[in-house]
């Protein structure tokens, strides 16, 4: 049977038709939508309100941020121009204190890499996740004794400590003191995983010694060759941020880790071409707080909320004038996204599924 053997045609055209325009019509709803990434990438300053995070590591956004200062004695940022030294205030509180500590234990000073947007939410370019405020990278490059120049930090180039082609630890390039800093960061409870390079894990597992409980944090993912990337729990205050599942009980030094010395994880990425979840996302796809986030009134200055030390809440908000109560934003008790399955935890008994290869 055709179109032209049915008793009246129009109908059934018209139908079509209006069919067709709807789905183009909707098309371009979507498409003209913003993205997030444009939206919170233009953000320059955070929200004046008390420091909260909302959703998950790689859906959500941050209130209250401050900024790590450019310097300090035992730190130094890289790529400023970025402007992705912004953080939950007990994530740049705890930058601080890592650098003091890993200082004391001999490392010469940290330099730090991304750590997120004013606002959090998805980045321009790079990380799936460091939306929330409570992810930091920190280079495996220990910092050098002189000042960098801002022409510096943008061009210096990370050292880079595993072979790409074992996916093995570079041995004339990792120290002791490596292995030391990543058994700092590993110590505060606060911190609940640390990402590294699968040949960097495999290093720690065959050299550390004695107490080897602070490896349970150290979790082997794709990249990470050059830094690590330390994230740290939800905090009070956050009802409405999505918390990650806690890693196994044991050193994570078995199967799960031979599984990344095999092709598998290796294999090309079959559709290499497709858009990362960053390109695609909108408001909608966000908690619904983010919303609220973006609109909140900017910090009157960089300087007013740039991290002075102290208290983990010390500059979490610039003060606000007191006829001028602070804004404040709630968070319901509506569901947030799930955890992204890049970031669930390996398998404690036999070998993992591959899973996608986004950033971190």
């Amino acid at each position: 049977m055709n179109l032209r053997s049915l008793p009246d045609r129009k109908p059934f055209l018209t139908a079509a038709l209006a069919l067709v325009t709807l789905a183009a019509l909707a098309a371009a709803a979507i498409s003209a939508e913003p993205r997030a990434k444009d939206l919170f990438g233009a953000k320059k300053l955070p929200a004046v309100v008390p420091a909260q995070s909302f959703g998950f590591y790689s859906k959500g956004c941050f209130a209250g941020g401050v900024a790590l200062p450019m310097d300090g004695p035992t730190w130094q940022v890289m790529r400023p121009s970025r402007n992705r030294r912004w953080g939950h205030p007990a994530m740049i509180a705890l930058i601080e204190k890592l650098s003091r500590d890993a200082a004391a234990d001999g490392w010469p000073g940290l330099l730090v890499g991304d750590v997120s947007q004013p606002r959090g939410g998805p980045m321009m370019t790079g990380h799936a996740s460091h939306q929330i405020g409570l992810d930091a990278d920190i280079w495996l490059t220990p910092m050098p004794k002189r000042p960098l120049s801002m022409a510096q930090r943008e061009s210096m180039s990370a050292t880079l400590m595993v072979d790409e082609k074992t996916h093995l630890v570079k041995d004339a390039l990792w120290t002791p003191a490596h292995t030391q800093l990543l058994k700092r960061a590993a110590s505060y409870p606060e911190v609940e995983r640390i990402l590294v390079n699968p040949g960097i894990k495999k290093k720690l597992c065959d050299t550390v010694s004695g107490d080897r409980s602070w490896l349970r944090k150290i979790r082997p993912f794709w990249g990470h060759d050059y830094h690590f990337h330390m994230r740290i729990g939800c905090q009070p205050g956050s009802p409405g941020c999505k918390g990650q599942e806690a890693t196994p009980a044991d050193d994570g030094c078995g199967k799960p880790l031979a599984w990344w010395f095999t092709e598998e994880p290796w294999r090309p990425n079959k559709n290499p071409d497709a858009p990362k979840a960053r390109d695609l996302m909108t408001m909608a796809n966000l908690p619904k707080e983010c919303q609220a986030v973006l609109a909140a009134t900017d910090a009157p200055s960089l300087a007013a909320v740039t991290y002075q030390g102290g208290s983990a809440t010390a500059v979490a908000v610039a003060e606000p004038q007191p006829s001028e109560p602070a804004e404040t934003i709630s968070s319901g008790n509506a569901a947030m996204p799930a955890a992204a399955s890049a970031f669930a935890p390996t398998p404690k008994i036999g070998i993992p599924l591959p899973r996608p290869r986004p950033g971190n």
